[in-house]
């Protein structure tokens, strides 16, 4: 469904979700800088130089205490004071820092800062009621030769392009913005363990380049608009490692999820060099059986690896969720042990948190760094099948099950909605601040649901 989105004049928008969450900002807003500090005859700092430093933190505030709507609100009332502190809405300096600060964005992809944070606003609100445009995206069937080919194992989001991996080890790639299937890439054939050593473990999107892993641990790089050519930046070695069960990585770091071989379950690759620096954990020590077993059968899910935005990443297996630190390689920032069991295939990340949902359909949402709980625990549905697809943004969670989708506010730990749209068996999901996209294995059909602001 759709409508037209609330707008925003001058300053930003009154909406806000109201309600007891807290969400703790990713940094601290340190003022303006000293390039910018103008003084009078008398030595005194102009106090419009004072009220852009309060705007700013009195919207960071807001956002840790309340939300990431409640920011726009704080500035609104801040803004009314009088014309003096409303001329500081249209420094553009201020705008660029909220941006950053509460929708960590740097990239500028409107006419203004201003715009910017109106965009993330909008959209962020888009999700909360429900205002969105569906579509479905679709690839030649007759192009695969094997029906292996159909069996999606991960789907990936950037800003540009949603990237589907197969089990037989083919990526194809899809344009946001016209839905079309705009490139296939394939890794050069060869042996390996089992019936499916070739399997898509997981997939990166980083600027114009397509990363992705395969369960014997290979490694391929390519350009997304570079013709469909790959090159091997790392070759596996399923007998010294293991299985790659999952993959996942950033612009900076890569991270391979092992399990097979006890001790070596993360694998931490430079994404400049490509160098790999660091091999270790036992995380997976447990699941090796199942490990060596994902090489001949692709029905089940080991476990997860994802990324964070402040270089750490969150690993799950069926009873364990660990936090790692990627710059100091393997350091252990938080790790929990749940009695009941988790559902593998619903834990996901997002900026600085995760959430995790156990066996009986309690989800968790913690920040990543500190293991604190965000919001209140609440109930998904499904979860006595161990059916549950899930997926993460900024600030909802997306629980699939049955062929319902389920949208829940993880700032406050409020059920908002299920949306309209019933799809099926679900084989991968994934969201980002915008979309949210749903491969159905029935159609072998890609689900997508676009929150952008029009």
């Amino acid at each position: 469904m759709s409508s037209s989105s609330s707008s925003l004049s001058s300053s930003p928008s009154s909406d806000n979700g109201n309600g007891n969450g807290r969400r703790a900002a990713t940094s601290v807003y340190e003022g303006p800088s000293s390039s910018r500090r103008r003084r009078g005859g008398s030595g005194d700092v102009w106090p419009e130089l004072f009220l852009e430093a309060l705007a700013t933190q009195v919207a960071i505030d807001a956002n840790r205490s309340f939300g990431h709507l409640a920011a726009a609100s704080s500035l609104t009332n801040l803004f009314q004071v009088c014309s003096t502190w409303r001329a500081v809405s249209r420094s553009d300096l201020l705008w660029a820092t909220l941006t950053r600060e509460i929708w960590g964005r740097t990239v500028l992809t409107h006419a203004t800062w201003h715009d910017e944070y109106i965009y993330h606003h909008r959209t962020f609100l888009n999700f909360r009621v429900q205002r969105y445009v569906h579509a479905t995206l679709h690839f030649d069937p007759a192009e695969v030769a094997n029906p292996e080919g159909l069996i999606c194992r991960c789907v990936t989001l950037s800003d540009q392009f949603l990237a589907c991996g197969f089990a037989d080890g083919t990526v194809r790639i899809f344009d946001l913005s016209t839905f079309l299937h705009v490139g296939t890439f394939q890794p050069h054939p060869g042996g390996g363990l089992g019936l499916h050593p070739r399997a898509v473990s997981g997939i990166v999107i980083a600027g114009p380049r397509l990363i992705f892993a395969t369960l014997d641990g290979d490694i391929h790089v390519g350009i997304i608009d570079g013709g469909n050519q790959l090159r091997r930046a790392h070759m596996g070695d399923v007998v010294t490692d293991g299985a790659m069960v999952d993959f996942a990585g950033c612009e900076r770091w890569w991270v391979g999820l092992y399990a097979g071989v006890p001790g070596r379950a993360f694998h931490i690759w430079d994404s400049d060099s490509e160098d790999l620096v660091f091999v270790g954990g036992t995380l997976t020590d447990p699941e090796s059986v199942r490990g060596w077993r994902m090489l001949t059968e692709l029905i089940h899910y080991v476990a997860r690896v994802r990324v964070t935005g402040h270089e750490s990443a969150v690993a799950c297996t069926g009873t364990r969720v660990i936090a790692i630190h990627l710059r100091d390689q393997g350091v252990i920032l938080d790790q929990h042990r749940y009695r009941r069991g988790l559902i593998v295939t619903a834990t996901d990340t997002n900026a600085d948190s995760y959430i995790v949902v156990d066996t009986r359909g309690s989800a968790i949402v913690r920040h990543a760094d500190t293991g604190e709980e965000i919001c209140r625990r609440f109930t998904v549905r499904g979860a006595a099948e161990g059916r549950v697809m899930g997926c993460l943004n900024l600030g909802y969670a997306m629980m699939c099950a049955g062929g319902v989708m389920d949208v829940w506010d993880v700032e406050h730990g409020e059920y908002l909605y299920s949306l309209a749209e019933r799809i099926g068996e679900v084989n991968a999901i994934v969201a980002n601040d915008r979309h949210v996209a749903a491969y159905c294995s029935d159609a072998a059909i890609i689900h997508l649901w676009d929150f952008g602001d029009r």
